[in-house]
């Protein structure tokens, strides 16, 4: 095993795509924040660091919180032309439960299994075989910016600390898992928490009792409702309807007490344009109603995390220098919707207009068997290269 490892370090520092997805694999990047003892970013971020300077990119490693590290490759020189930013994540979700070795580097059916190989190393990758060439024969004109991200999947620390840094750019590809199809728009999301307070007492005393999980079952009902108003409405080109889900619910203390509280925690995946102060009172409207019906009933809404759902517009000099560099590459350049949120949301909110295109499949990340095909991450990797040539020589 050592000496196989050995040879994956060495092709991965020549730039070979496969080899960096296995070595990155490889190296455990579990955020801690989602699981106890989870290594982070630091051993990723430098191994990743030590790669682009062997082949004299620009870099520089930062730690946008304690023991959270980001990585900014840049390839050019500063203010010779249009920006590219090529971005992706070092982190992975937890491995508990995983039915392959989370950190091996078995290919096998032309797959590389192991957590993170879909969501996103595999991404990650590809953007390293395509900055280790474009390093090698530099664009004439123009800047790519490397931009390797802590905690994307929790809090996005890194993207954040990026964008308060002054990071910029013309325009960004984030590969996300899309399996190679290109992804203008992304859903967002808000979490709604609902309390709901009731008044304890033993179970033989129904004149004394009030049941908050009976109240807040009455409103999941009006919840439901919404969800099938939402559904009706006109749909988004790309991303069809938005959703609503209960993810969580508690309360009780034993079953023979009236339960004296009880919360739920709504999602409410949203489509790019929606206003969240409509929505929350599409919600409190629905409370309002059971409260009339019920009046005993005594509930709280508020919402607790927000991410906001983007597109960039269909038509753009973006998206369509990529479509056409698919199709030279034979890559079919399908166009779809992101329903999962990504951090493209943070860059086009930042004024950088940022698509999703990347090797894997959605339905694969944060998977008990996690893989992804390596031709993809090859094949990711040819298009990034030549799109950011694409990119950078057309001048607006």
């Amino acid at each position: 095993m050592q000496q196989e490892m050995s040879a994956i370090l060495k092709q991965a520092a020549a730039g070979d795509a496969i080899s960096l997805a296995r070595a990155l694999v490889a190296t455990p990047s579990v955020n801690p924040e989602l699981e106890e003892g989870g290594a982070g970013e630091q051993e990723v971020a430098n191994l990743v660091a030590g790669w682009l300077e062997g082949w004299g990119v620009s870099v520089q490693v930062s730690e946008p919180s304690p023991g959270r590290f980001n990585v900014l490759g840049r390839i050019g020189k500063a203010g010779t032309g249009k920006v590219l930013l090529l971005n992706g994540h070092l982190d992975t979700v937890g491995i508990a439960g995983m039915t392959v070795d989370p950190f091996g580097v078995r290919i096998e059916d032309g797959r590389l299994w192991g957590r993170g190989s879909c969501d996103m190393k595999g991404g990650v990758a590809a953007i390293l075989a395509a900055a280790a060439l474009l390093q090698r024969n530099k664009p004439e004109y123009g800047t790519i910016y490397v931009a390797l991200t802590a905690d994307e999947e929790n809090a996005s620390v890194g993207i954040q600390a990026f964008l308060k840094d002054g990071l910029w750019a013309d325009g960004a590809i984030v590969c996300e898992p899309t399996g190679l199809t290109i992804m203008p728009a992304h859903k967002g999301f808000v979490w709604i928490e609902a309390l709901f307070a009731g008044n304890a007492a033993h179970g033989s005393r129904s004149d004394m009792g009030v049941d908050a999980i009976e109240h807040a079952a009455q409103y999941l009902i009006r919840v439901a409702d919404l969800r099938r108003k939402l559904e009706s409405r006109q749909a988004h080109p790309l991303l069809g309807h938005g959703s609503i889900h209960a993810g969580t619910i508690t309360g009780g203390s034993a079953p023979s007490i009236y339960p004296a509280s009880c919360k739920v925690v709504l999602e409410r995946r949203t489509l790019p344009g929606e206003d969240i102060t409509a929505i929350m009172e599409e919600f409190q409207s629905a409370l309002r109603d059971l409260e009339r019906e019920v009046p005993e009933l005594s509930a709280h809404l508020k919402h607790t995390l927000i991410r906001s759902a983007t597109e960039v517009e269909a038509g753009s000099m973006l998206i369509e220098r990529l479509a056409k560099v698919c199709n030279s590459e034979k890559v079919n350049p399908l166009k779809l919707g992101m329903t999962a949120w990504v951090e493209a949301s943070f860059l086009n909110e930042a004024g950088i207009p940022a698509i999703c295109f990347g090797p894997g499949s959605i339905g694969q990340a944060h998977s008990d068997d996690e893989w992804i095909r390596v031709e993809e991450i090859e094949q990711c990797a040819s298009v990034l290269e030549r799109f950011a040539r694409v990119f950078l020589e057309e001048q607006d």
